[in-house]
């Protein structure tokens, strides 16, 4: 199987090439500064955010970073991603899938708005396992020993009182990433998630109503760890391990980004 090219410049990521949905704010924002930092040849973000996105890989530069739009809940999307990635780049050896949304209300199950819910399971689930589906089938087809990594949470491995369908859509998450990595192995094909604690991005400041301290200070309570305030890139150092070959015996694995987490008053993730 081929793998990316390298050089000896002790970056992580020298020579790959990398997709990150969800790139045009909060963790794939800070992430695919990252990727292009550690070396990337190429770091491809991909979000519906367009002007946030081209402002993304405006400040990376052309030369290391360029932005598709694409709504990860449409196949069609989604599949011109990966194909016109691997026509320009030649491969994709990471796939960060990190685009999401959260519930707009809280969900109980005996209040359950199922047209809330089918929005938030399109993105979050369909839209996940198409990201996982097309890059794993490039990376097959390219013979390229690839990483993938999905974004879940905290809530995707417990029951919480609300949010009941965004805690469902990050329990599939898993469960995708689980079946995935056993059925990729044979390939070389890595594939892992990341579960962050709360955290202030873009989409909590927006849904709580309130600045990136007052979140800071909210999601204090879900954490047991003193003397650090969870941040984007906390957890995009945590995506970095994973798909650099420092993490290459790993796979199956869901990374808990959370401090020790404790369930509070706002499990909003």
């Amino acid at each position: 199987m081929a793998e990316a090219s390298s050089t000896n410049s002790g970056l992580r990521l020298a020579g790959k090439v990398a997709i990150v949905t969800g790139g045009a704010s909060g963790i794939g924002k800070e992430t695919a500064h990252l990727f292009a930092e550690q070396g990337a040849r190429m770091v491809v973000i991909a979000d519906i955010q367009d002007e946030l996105g081209n402002q993304v890989a405006a400040s990376i530069g052309s030369r290391k970073c360029t932005y598709i739009h694409c709504d990860i809940a449409n196949e069609d999307q989604v599949k011109n991603l990966v194909q016109s990635t691997v026509n320009a780049y030649g491969q994709i050896d990471i796939m960060f899938s990190n685009a999401g949304i959260a519930s707009p209300s809280d969900q109980t199950i005996l209040e359950l708005d199922i047209s809330q819910a089918d929005h938030v399971f399109a993105v979050n689930i369909r839209g996940t396992t198409l990201c996982v589906k097309y890059a794993a089938r490039a990376m097959v087809e390219g013979r390229v020993r690839g990483s993938i990594v999905c974004t879940a949470s905290v809530l995707g491995s417990q029951g919480v009182l609300r949010l009941t369908d965004y805690t469902i859509s990050k329990h599939a998450i898993i469960g995708l990433m689980r079946s995935a990595s056993v059925q990729l192995a044979k390939y070389g094909i890595r594939v892992n998630c990341v579960s962050p604690n709360g955290l202030a991005t873009p989409l909590t400041m927006k849904l709580l109503g309130a600045s990136a301290k007052t979140v800071e200070l909210i999601y204090e309570q879900n954490k047991r760890l003193e003397g650090v305030v969870l941040n984007t890139k906390h957890v995009a150092d945590a995506v970095l391990f994973l798909v650099s070959n420092e993490s290459d015996f790993v796979t199956g694995l869901d990374l808990r980004v959370d401090g020790s987490y404790v369930y509070g008053k706002y499990e909003l993730l």
